[in-house]
């Protein structure tokens, strides 16, 4: 099968980079109803970043809180139909955050020229018209959301998402100096989400050459800032992890994931972990999938001195347990891609339950 992927269109790389918005934004100004929709996570709030924002008075500002929730499609919904409401149709949305916040962006933009609930689009193609003009400024890195054809979402009955080349950004600003800040717990999950993105890349049957040269260029750059001679959080090693991520989401989006984002997904949706801590929490008891990967991540929590609860099953119920392995099997997908074509004749909802149960 061949893939035919659009990519962004544009992108600004390099520190001091998020000052350009405004040169970028004046461009689109005069579209649809000439203004902006800002969608910002609500950790900037007060702080110096906001007084940063290019915003005129014309433009709607929305701080949105993605702690410890993910993006919904109730979210989705009433923001388009509130703007809707208020001011018309955006020029375009400009999505300032991390993972959450850059599928909020995408979403919305769909959804602005889109008719009824996100959740009769949820899936593969399933978008009838393309979105307006979207704007993504990552503040964290790893997640791989910036450049993917994909806007996840939990729905009422499942976490899946908007998924088609309209969804992809039209102009993206890498800007190393906005990550500076972020804890080192969420820096190195939210990395280990790029980690994870290329091992399961590679370890499927989708994997080619072109998911493998950005796999490959990913993972190096995630060695070197996690377990190189100048592992940690520096101002050339947060250049490293948004390359990483790029790169990283540029390998799944022409292979696939795996296991682990399988199991993830339940996390998620059933009890609400975030997608990148969720990753991790499958991922270290994964090493009969996924071997070396595991045992180099559990390098690198070591590292940073961070560790990983153990012992969560036990605090599950067997409804609990079921239901997130509903969930994961329900993605074909990423199954097919990391057991092969026969899959279902070696996975069943019970072998999902019980890699739950390893938690």
């Amino acid at each position: 099968m061949h893939k035919n992927f659009k990519n962004i269109d544009k992108v600004v790389f390099g520190r001091g980079s998020f000052s350009e918005m405004d040169g970028i934004l004046a461009e689109k100004r005069n579209d649809n109803g000439r203004f902006f929709l800002f969608v910002v996570d609500s950790y900037f709030k007060g702080k110096d970043l906001e007084s940063r924002l290019p915003v005129k008075p014309e433009d709607v500002v929305k701080f949105i809180d993605v702690d410890p929730s993910e993006p919904t499609t109730e979210l989705i919904d009433s923001l388009r139909d509130e703007v809707l409401a208020a001011k018309g149709l955006p020029s375009g949305v400009v999505g300032i955050g991390g993972g959450s916040i850059m599928d909020i962006a995408k979403a919305v933009s769909l959804m602005f020229t889109n008719e009824g609930s996100s959740t009769l689009y949820q899936g593969l193609n399933l978008i009838k018209k393309p979105g307006i003009y979207h704007l993504g400024v990552p503040t964290i890195s790893g997640t791989g959301a910036e450049v993917s054809m994909t806007a996840v979402l939990t729905g009422p009955v499942k976490k899946l998402g908007l998924k088609c080349d309209w969804t992809v950004f039209n102009q993206v600003i890498l800007d190393p100096e906005l990550i500076a800040s972020v804890p080192t717990d969420k820096w190195l999950y939210t990395g280990m989400d790029t980690y994870i993105h290329c091992i399961e890349s590679e370890n499927g049957i989708l994997n080619n050459a072109y998911s493998h040269a950005f796999a490959e260029q990913a993972v190096k750059l995630c060695r070197e800032i996690y377990l190189g001679d100048k592992a940690g959080q520096t101002a050339e090693n947060d250049d490293k992890l948004m390359v990483a991520s790029m790169m990283g989401g540029l390998s799944l989006t022409y292979s696939e994931v795996g296991v682990c984002h399988a199991l993830s997904y339940g996390l998620s949706k059933i009890l609400g972990e975030k997608h990148c801590y969720a990753n991790c929490l499958a991922f270290q008891h994964l090493e009969d999938y996924y071997g070396e990967g595991v045992r180099e991540l559990k390098q690198m929590l070591v590292q940073h001195n961070v560790q990983l609860p153990q012992g969560l099953s036990k605090g599950w119920t067997d409804e609990t347990i079921t239901a997130m392995a509903e969930v994961a099997y329900n993605l074909p997908h990423m199954w097919n891609h990391a057991i092969g074509t026969d899959w279902k004749e070696k996975v069943s909802l019970d072998t999902i339950k019980e890699l739950y149960k390893r938690m």
